[in-house]
């Protein structure tokens, strides 16, 4: 039995993911790199994805353009070893955020077998996104919500707030599912953490 709870405060509001995402885009415009920290925040926050799985994945684990868009984790890839599906139906702005994206790295040259974010300075240019580095991008991107909020989040807050605000609007079972957890007694912890209800399905963030 889990013994650990959800500490409320490395959840991010639906308004702090807003807050972040409008920053993000108005800023895009001029930076590769804001718009890979944009493409980061996304996996995290509204993706749920761990930080290793973010680095890890490769163009053709992200599928867009069909019935449900998702991407496809292989089992090499997740900490349970086991191979998972994440749903991008469940968000239209992550879906154009990351399809965006996508567009961007095949215009930089990259292949279905090269990394989906990587490195974009000139020296190491296409290399795979260490840990550290991605970390870093993500706490970059919340500088829009102050320094206090910045020293209180990580990376894997974003997975945290993912599979909060994902309860409010799927069951738990798909929750779990796409949150790869092994357990649905894991997910069930975060029905207890205080968010705000969705309002309209296929727009989870509303952003």
């Amino acid at each position: 039995m889990n013994s650990w709870t959800i500490d409320q405060s490395k959840v991010l509001t639906r308004s702090e993911i807003r807050t972040v995402l409008l920053d993000l885009k108005r800023r895009a415009k001029r930076s590769a790199n804001t718009r890979m920290n944009l493409t980061i925040f996304r996996l995290a926050c509204c993706c749920g994805l761990r930080v290793g799985e973010i680095c890890r994945i490769r163009l053709r684990d992200v599928h867009l353009g069909v019935k449900h868009p998702h991407i496809y984790l292989p089992k090499g890839i997740t900490k349970t070893k086991k191979p998972r599906r994440v749903p991008l139906w469940w968000d239209l702005g992550t879906q154009s955020d990351l399809a965006s994206w996508r567009e961007e790295r095949v215009r930089q040259g990259a292949t279905a077998d090269n990394p989906f974010v990587c490195a974009q300075s000139h020296s190491a240019f296409g290399r795979p996104l260490t840990r550290v580095n991605a970390r870093n991008r993500f706490i970059s991107s919340l500088r829009v919500l102050g320094p206090e909020r910045q020293r209180e989040l990580t990376i894997h807050s974003g997975r945290h707030s993912f599979v909060s605000h994902a309860l409010t609007a799927r069951s738990p079972q798909e929750v779990r599912d796409a949150a790869g957890h092994a357990s649905l007694s894991t997910t069930s912890l975060y029905a207890h953490v205080l968010v705000e209800e969705h309002e309209e399905a296929g727009d989870l963030f509303e952003f």
